[in-house]
């Protein structure tokens, strides 16, 4: 099997997230074609949505809408879309002109609905000052949290990925004393060492992987974004299916216990996406699942 490599590689130091919708009435096998073409997997990766594999009358088991989630002062918005690619570069202008390339190339059936600019900060920090994936598999165990297995040709090396935008609002993070703050995430900032007595609404509580049954290890690939003067992350996590960040979202938002996860008092998801990531073959984008 042989997955997109970009799903594996770290995060790179500049992204562009796409995202498209299918216009309506039109035929998406030839613009797909096009697609395989042109996706490597490491420098742009791929993810197909249901509605876009639903028009070749295929079932991608696993693949399924994205839930939208209601907590305690929480709404997790759920938002489709058919189409998205992971843009990976180290150039923001080398950025803009593959994305000139990418949307002339699926144009007219695909139509570029959003475009984030990503970043790399720092040491891959989130832009409150913490290590962000500090807990992501690593060799072998990767392989096994993100990577579908023994389900045959089109679908071995696939993955399924779950896309988010959270906006945050760094006034007032940044304006909560350093215990808070640490408190919030479970770790100090200063070392990145995981609270022993961190409250059970601290988000490293809230999304310990290894405390599910069975355990929730995705593979994270989130990254800051901003524009203007607004900020936040791609949240961007591949599985071998959703089940292990669907458990996490369902603790988030306090849906086992009522303790909904302390990251909600600065900052909230206004984007909710699944998508499924074919394999590669040949060095282009496998679709014979599809039969394209």
């Amino acid at each position: 099997m042989t997955p997109q490599p970009g799903i594996l590689l770290p995060p790179p130091r500049m992204a562009r997230y796409l995202t498209f919708s299918l216009t309506p009435g039109a035929s998406a096998k030839a613009s797909l074609q096009t697609l395989s073409n042109l996706v490597d997997g490491e420098e742009i990766v791929a993810g197909l949505g249901q509605s876009l594999v639903e028009t070749f009358g295929v079932h991608i088991r696993g693949l399924h809408t994205f839930p939208a989630q209601v907590g305690p002062g929480i709404e997790i918005p759920s938002t489709p879309a058919a189409l998205w690619i992971w843009l990976r570069g180290e150039d923001r202008g080398e950025l803009l002109h593959r994305t000139r390339s990418i949307q002339q190339a699926l144009a007219p059936t695909f139509r570029l609905e959003q475009v984030i600019d990503a970043f790399q900060y720092e040491d891959s920090r989130d832009l409150t000052g913490y290590e962000d994936g500090t807990e992501n598999p690593e060799g072998d165990e990767a392989l096994k949290a993100a990577l579908v297995s023994g389900q045959g040709e089109g679908y071995d090396g696939a993955s399924f990925v779950a896309v988010q935008q959270w906006v945050h609002d760094l006034d007032a993070f940044q304006a909560k004393p350093a215990s808070e703050q640490d408190n919030i995430i479970g770790r100090r900032k200063s070392d990145n060492e995981e609270l022993e007595d961190a409250p059970e609404s601290a988000h490293v509580k809230r999304t310990a992987q290894e405390d599910f049954v069975p355990e929730a290890f995705v593979l994270r690939r989130s990254m800051p974004w901003t524009c203007g003067m607004e900020s936040g992350l791609v949240f961007v996590a591949f599985g071998r299916s959703f089940d292990a960040f669907e458990a996490q979202l369902i603790r988030m938002v306090g849906a086992e216990d009522g303790i909904t996860d302390a990251v909600f008092t600065f900052t909230r998801p206004i984007s909710g996406s699944y998508f499924w990531c074919p394999p590669i073959r040949d060095g282009h984008l496998d679709l014979s699942a599809l039969d394209v």
